[in-house]
């Protein structure tokens, strides 16, 4: 269980959040378990402050890293949200994001 709240305050104001309520899995792989790998998705409550409406959509993460050293890995994760666009027709705002994490 993941819950997780994104806001948002450009210029100092607040402008919106975003919550996330994901049921997932983790796991490691590999004969000396230096990949790990999770996904993890459910719903997300989205709060806009310049209308105060507050929508529920899907969101969904999958991810994995890489040990590349014993304290130095390499990761990166794929996330989706269901939205509309203003015609109101669906879509998926797609995201990513990779890195490197150095453990000391």
């Amino acid at each position: 269980m993941n819950v997780e709240s994104n806001l948002s305050y450009p210029d100092g104001s607040y402008s919106s959040a975003s919550t996330d309520i994901h049921v997932g899995y983790e796991g490691t792989a590999g004969t000396e378990g230096k990949i790990a790998y999770y996904v993890q998705g459910g719903p997300a409550l989205n709060h806009a402050e310049s209308t105060d409406d507050t929508d529920l959509d899907f969101s969904g993460k999958v991810g994995a890293s890489y040990a590349i050293a014993d304290a130095t890995s390499v990761y990166g994760e794929i996330s989706g949200i269901t939205d509309e666009d203003s015609a109101g027709e669906s879509l998926v705002n797609w995201g990513a994001k990779a890195g490197v994490k150095f453990t000391f």
